[in-house]
């Protein structure tokens, strides 16, 4: 060491040699006149000390080099035993499975977003979007006659019709009807002919089963909500009666100058199906019913659309039976102890959780009309995003779907601003939980989770994506990650942390758009970079294909099981619980008889010894 080195004792090497001395720790104390009160002598009360150790002292700087090496050395001892502890935790750590993409679709120009409906994957890109079949991944038709990109895309399934609504980088929303081997063009709803005077789509929301579209718009200092009714019974008949729709050539023209600049072209690739753009039929417009503006707090009762303002503590209820004439107020509010941050319904319309900027959720069940509880997330954890899971049970170690209908229970998983993953359990009212699935990072800030997507096709499980571009899968229930999903190694996700993906409701896949890293500092234009789309099947996978295949479990197998008859509505469990009353009523009768039969049987057998006697 660096002190034995630059040692200089004091004194000359002819002094007497002094021995150790050992000294009481701490203050000494004038012991006690009688010898049992004293205290018994301990090793630990003393400690050893060099005499010669008050004259080893290194005079400065001497001193402070000494200190700054001894902390060089610590402070490289202590990366040592961390970067020795991250390598045994990495061997530790058991890889998932990976599996990668069965199909790759090459596109010509760069996807913003995308969505699945029925057998069919809508793509925005540059100056507009694409149809393509889901299965085998062909392209079916282009309308790219925009000035400007797509930015977000919504498709809804209509039954045998599917809507689609388009928004480009100016805020534009466009309605498209698309049915069989037709394309048509409804409207552009907020375009306007003078640009300054435009309005911006923030965000939209059609209804299930298409019958209400909500615009979120902003113009001039304002915001507020336009809600519409769509007339797709309408829509339908015109459609397959062509002549019932208005179909002067002059209205045609108008509309297709203000919405579609010049013509629409088709690229029809598959010979299967040739998708036309019919723009000689015009069809009914959406009805506007009310124009919604951030009120002030009142009170009142539930309706059928719900909405939170930032900085609102409470959620407003609006009757979307009326006019555009009829007075816009809210009709109903719910109250929150903290301004709201997230509302998510879930999709059977059934459940609500409010997320307040204090970590606090509130579950309702909008069917029932009750609260099913509070949950508080932990300490210095804010709700990023809601996302709900179709209500599954476990049985036998996999997670399944009961059969039938499920009332008063719901499930969801909440991703929080620090990365972590929450599972929250509602079952019955005041019987709500909160779990930890994932922890934040602390030392690997890359696993980070960015996203979350729930798989409707297999019972509990969710998709992640982390910003080190990982895609897992994970199951809920076990909190465990089944296996995840790579690209190929020449591709990777540009933008990690906002992937660009979508899960089908209707099929076992999912897409995920993959970019060339490679190739995109070199091109020289946005239209030269190579941009695909991967295609993953979860039922081509052999770890996941007993997963979707065995996904339901019959009625009878909940029953006999306490635990899962929770999860049945209250009228079928009151129903079973009659009918297993009568049984056991039944048999207890049996019971009676019998033991009236022996009673009998016993009396005869006495009366007979009786005689005998």
């Amino acid at each position: 060491m660096l002190s034995s080195v630059m040692a200089s004792p004091k004194g000359s090497r002819s002094q007497k040699m002094k021995l150790p001395i050992f000294t009481r720790k701490g203050t000494l104390e004038v012991p006690s006149p009688t010898e049992k009160d004293w205290s018994k002598d301990d090793e630990d009360d003393w400690v050893f000390k060099d005499p010669d150790q008050e004259q080893d002292s290194l005079p400065q700087p001497y001193r402070m080099i000494n200190k700054m090496v001894n902390s060089l050395f610590d402070r490289s001892w202590e990366m040592i035993e961390a970067r020795d502890t991250s390598k045994k935790a990495e061997l530790r750590r058991t890889p998932p499975t990976i599996y990668h993409p069965l199909r790759e679709s090459k596109l010509n120009t760069m996807p913003n977003c995308m969505d699945v409906s029925q057998d069919y994957v809508f793509i925005g890109g540059s100056k507009g979007f694409s149809i393509y079949n889901l299965h085998n991944a062909k392209q079916l038709y282009v309308w790219e006659k925009l000035k400007v990109d797509v930015i977000s895309i919504w498709a809804t399934d209509l039954g045998s019709e599917i809507l689609i609504a388009p928004v480009d980088e100016m805020g534009i929303v466009r309605l498209f009807y698309f049915y069989k081997d037709g394309l048509y063009l409804i409207k552009a709803i907020n375009e306007l002919e003078d640009a300054s005077k435009q309005t911006t789509c923030i965000k939209m929301e059609i209804s299930k089963g298409g019958n209400f579209a909500a615009l979120l718009l902003q113009g001039a200092g304002d915001i507020w909500l336009d809600v519409y009714k769509l007339p797709k019974e309408s829509w339908i008949k015109e459609v397959q009666y062509p002549q019932l729709a208005v179909n002067t050539k002059k209205k045609i023209r108008q509309q297709l100058q203000l919405n579609t600049p010049d013509s629409v072209t088709a690229d029809s690739l598959d010979t299967d199906m040739n998708i036309s753009f019919r723009g000689d039929v015009k069809l009914s417009l959406p009805v506007q019913i009310m124009k919604i503006k951030p009120p002030k707090p009142i009170t009142g009762l539930a309706c059928v659309l719900g909405v939170h303002w930032t900085d609102h503590h409470n959620f407003f209820f609006y009757s979307l039976n009326r006019t555009l004439k009829d007075k816009v107020d809210p009709e109903g509010v719910w109250p929150c102890a903290a301004p709201i941050v997230v509302s998510q319904l879930s999709p059977c319309s059934s459940y609500l959780v409010l997320a307040c900027e204090d970590g606090v959720l509130s579950l309702w069940d909008l069917a029932q009309g009750l609260t099913l509880g509070v949950v508080a997330l932990p300490e210095k954890c804010f709700c990023q995003s809601i996302h709900f899971l179709k209500y599954f049970l476990v049985h036998k170690g996999q997670s399944v779907y009961p059969e039938g209908s499920v009332k008063c229970h719901m499930k969801c998983v909440v991703l929080c601003t620090d990365a972590s993953l929450h599972l929250v359990t509602a079952s019955g009212i005041q019987n709500s939980t909160i779990s930890l699935l994932v922890e934040r990072p602390v030392k690997y800030l890359d696993e980070a989770i960015c996203a979350v997507a729930p798989v409707q096709a297999l019972p509990g499980m969710v998709l992640t994506f982390s910003r080190d571009g990982s895609v897992f899968l994970m199951d809920v229930a076990k909190s465990q990650i089944i296996c995840s999903f790579a690209l190929p190694r020449s591709y990777s996700l540009a933008a990690p942390w906002n992937p660009v993906f979508v899960v089908s409701l209707h099929h076992p896949c999912f897409l995920l758009r993959g970019d060339h890293p490679d190739e995109i500092g070199s091109a020289s234009k946005a239209e030269d970079i190579p941009n695909s789309i991967f295609y993953f099947n979860f039922e081509d996978y052999p770890l996941l294909k007993n997963f979707s295949r065995n996904c339901t479990i019959p009625q009878a197998s909940i029953l006999a099981h306490p635990t899962f008859a929770q999860a049945l509505p209250l009228e079928e469990r009151c129903e079973k619980f009659f009918q297993k009353s009568i049984q056991n009523l039944a048999k207890y009768k049996v019971k009676e008889e019998e033991h009236w039969t022996r009673l009998r049987r016993y009396s005869l057998l006495l009366q007979k010894e009786d005689l005998k006697k």
